[in-house]
């Protein structure tokens, strides 16, 4: 009976983000825990299992999972190299195994290595040796590297973004390494690097231009020959040499086509890179054009997004529009500990005056507000989007006049309705949301605006590439430099 070790680290990070991530910003589950947690989700883990179920003549072995309670700063050097040891631990203490898969981000950096996934991988292979094989999923903002595809066999990629296939993309993982342990398929990868990165909607792979190429690589992957097929346009918040957008493709046992496809697409989304990035208006526009709407607008503050791994504690809209005077109503969140301190100090229907916003990223002047506690939470909470447990520490909704604020104590991921909907606030009663969140499934919020308004805020995860201040990532990179030429070579990997 052949016995499969899963191990999960997923974590993405913005290298601009001062605050530094620690152990305590992971979720760490062992053995038959982290098993257990998976099966009640539509994660990548949850998807590889059921596959794995429908042939119990496969043995599973729960290893270790470290998952970001959300997106973050850089990781500590000490934060990852216990959570290195502990996975590598489980690879050495997992007894005779016959294969390995491993749910991975991509776009995890530390302190003192840039290339985290990569270096799990490699440290792996020493453990494990060359013959055994490896099979990892990654998120399409992760920041594909040789190091990954030298020690993995087989590897699949999310198709969609905003991101609903976690538990489609484990389940392609876990069927790729079922067809390699029987010897079925000869893999191999392609790599074709763009040194350009990209933002915005037309990101969106329902109804951007992006989507265009990662339908293309779908279709390779399903045809024969084909066995796994994406487009990554990684992370431009983490800073680190390998920063770039990326075709991957994987055939069986013949690169040629994947190559000479590979060179295509990535040729063609070269020439389309300006088309790609994001329009922003400004923040005092923004709130003018909110403030004289009739309709529910959205704004979307992609500058603070903590999914991507901002802080979640800016203050910028919501200081534009005290500054206007705006008296339409508006939901916004913030994250700022000592508010929700004095929220709970003062208990639901209390009063009380508060300095709010840049209590975590010092770029952020805090403004003061007066308010009344309309509800105290715990934070804990289940994303409405597939079943992820998040904790948000203690929370606060308080009303202060037409502007009611979801107050958390640390970030979670606000690419959904779910930090509103459990601290009681509808964001469909409201005229205005600030959304903290570059792409969201539009059910959420964009169905039924008047304006969705993309801002130019300042912050660790802004669209506007440009202003964030890359010192690592290898160059040239468009859109940080302009006016250079660009060929594709497609790079070729090839366990066996």
């Amino acid at each position: 009976m052949p016995r499969i070790l899963i191990n999960e680290c997923k974590q993405e990070i913005s290298s601009f983000n001062p605050v530094t991530a620690t152990y305590d910003d992971f979720l760490v589950n062992r053995g038959e825990e982290l098993l257990s947690y998976h099966r009640n989700v539509r994660s990548e883990v949850g998807g590889a299992l059921d596959v794995f179920a429908a042939r119990p003549d496969h043995k599973l072995v729960g290893g270790y999972a470290a998952r970001g309670i959300t997106s973050t700063g850089t990781v500590s050097a000490a934060a990852f190299q216990r959570i290195a040891d502990e996975f590598l631990g489980a690879v050495r203490g997992a007894g005779p195994i016959d294969g390995i898969y491993f749910s991975l981000h991509g776009a995890l950096a530390s302190e003192d290595v840039d290339d985290c996934e990569g270096y799990l991988l490699e440290k792996t292979r020493e453990i494990v040796g060359e013959a055994m094989p490896v099979a990892v999923s990654l998120d399409l903002h992760g920041i594909l590297t040789d190091r990954m595809l030298r020690h993995s066999d087989v590897l699949t990629v999310f198709h969609t973004n905003p991101h609903t296939d976690f538990y489609e993309t484990g389940q392609r993982a876990a069927r790729l390494l079922i067809r390699l342990l029987d010897g079925g398929i000869r893999p191999v990868k392609v790599r074709v690097p763009i040194p350009a990165l990209v933002r915005g909607q037309e990101c969106i792979t329902g109804t951007g231009l992006f989507g265009r190429w990662v339908r293309e690589a779908v279709a390779f992957e399903q045809r024969a020959g084909g066995l796994a097929g994406g487009f990554f346009i990684g992370n431009p918040f983490t800073d680190v040499p390998d920063l770039a957008s990326n075709v991957y493709l994987m055939a069986d046992g013949d690169e040629s086509a994947a190559c000479a496809l590979g060179c295509r697409m990535a040729r063609e989304f070269w020439e389309q890179r300006a088309v790609m990035q994001q329009p922003l208006i400004s923040i005092g526009e923004a709130v003018r054009i909110a403030s004289g709407a009739k309709g529910r607008v959205v704004l979307v503050d992609a500058a603070d997004a903590t999914s991507s791994g901002a802080s979640g504690d800016s203050n910028a809209i919501l200081a534009e529009l005290i500054r206007q005077g705006c008296t339409r109503t508006a939901l916004v969140p913030v994250v700022d500990e000592p508010a929700v301190r004095a929220c709970m100090a003062a208990g639901v229907a209390g009063e009380v005056t508060v300095d709010m916003g840049g209590s975590l990223d010092p770029r952020f002047t805090p403004v003061r507000v007066h308010g009344r506690v309309r509800v105290l939470s715990d934070g804990h909470m289940r994303s409405e989007s597939h079943g992820e447990a998040w904790y948000a520490g203690p929370s606060a909704a308080l009303e202060a006049g037409p502007f009611t604020l979801v107050l958390m104590s640390r970030p979670v991921s606000l690419y959904d309705r779910t930090p509103f909907l459990v601290n009681g606030q509808d964001p469909a009663s409201f005229d205005m949301t600030v959304v903290k969140s570059p792409l969201c499934q539009p059910r959420f919020f964009n169905d039924g605006a008047e304006h969705v308004l993309n801002i130019d805020a300042p912050g660790a995860t802004s669209a506007n590439v440009k202003g964030l201040g890359h010192t690592v990532a290898r160059r040239p990179l468009y859109p940080i430099d302009d006016g250079f030429e660009y060929t594709p070579e497609p790079r070729v990997f090839r366990r066996n």
